[in-house]
């Protein structure tokens, strides 16, 4: 049986954490058995990325869920992609760099803000919804967005009393394909919101990038904020920019937690 040596780094977006392998190859059963929690490694999601060199630092990005399904793109995922690549040597502080992604392709930028940590910014391209690029309301409170993968957001009481477990499986289900879902809050404070969220192929995490953005441009439509909104989560804080263009930006840390060697057979 052949053993494949591969290198993974562990890093985390505000607690959504994800397996980096660069220059490596993935598959829906190796991102099972690597994120199982309890006999793999342990992580929301499986992401390979290779520089492919044409013309400037430019990256591909492939993020597998931890249930082995395909997610076209994750704020949060790129972010800990570019801190990756930033201790790499691939990419260089504050230098703007592509990422292709099944979602398209995507500007970021990565600085080092500690020993373990960096800040980065990530385009995240047009926010809406089907041929025609908008919003779609389906009822009072809430909303269908698309940032790459499909949301579905709920403004409604406080997150923190919501029963995540029972409604984010049964509500991910509605949707013909599954569906990303956020429970949603207006505060504190001005241009603030508070979410949890339950994610298709994972289960709730701590924190979605996508889905930031998501509640952002939702709530933003409903006339409830501006066009710079905080999105506080169980895991920290991200900042979302919302362009006249329709496309929004999402700027927020990441964390390396350790690097390790796998034989994978």
């Amino acid at each position: 049986m052949a053993v494949t040596p591969v290198t993974l780094t562990k890093l985390h977006g505000l607690g959504n954490d994800f397996l980096v392998a660069l220059e490596s190859d993935g598959d829906p059963d190796i991102a099972r058995r690597l994120c199982e929690r309890h006999t793999g490694i342990g992580a929301d999601g499986l992401i390979t990325s290779r520089l492919l060199g044409r013309g400037g630092p430019r990256l591909d990005f492939r993020l597998w869920n931890a249930d082995g399904s395909e997610a076209p793109m994750s704020g949060n995922g790129m972010r800990c992609v570019a801190h990756a690549a930033l201790d790499a040597g691939w990419v260089g502080e504050d230098e703007v760099f592509e990422v292709d992604t099944p979602a398209g392709v995507r500007q970021v930028t990565v600085q080092r803000r500690g020993a373990e940590t960096t800040w980065g910014s990530v385009d995240m391209g047009r926010v809406g919804l089907g041929a025609d690029g908008k919003i779609c309301n389906i009822g009072r409170g809430e909303m269908l967005v698309d940032v790459g993968n499909p949301h579905l957001v709920i403004l409604g009481s406080d997150p923190s009393q919501i029963d995540v477990g029972t409604l984010g499986p049964a509500l991910e289900r509605s949707i013909e394909g599954g569906v990303n879902v956020e429970f949603v809050a207006l505060g504190p404070g001005t241009d603030t919101v508070t979410m949890r969220v339950w994610e298709r192929g994972v289960g709730e995490t701590q924190a979605c990038g996508t889905g930031s953005v998501a509640v952002a441009a939702a709530v933003r439509h409903w006339g409830r904020v501006g066009t710079a909104v905080t999105v506080r989560q169980p895991g920290g804080s991200v900042s979302v920019e919302l362009h006249p263009d329709g496309t929004a930006t999402l700027a927020g840390p990441a964390e390396r937690i350790a690097t390790c060697q796998v034989d994978l057979w």
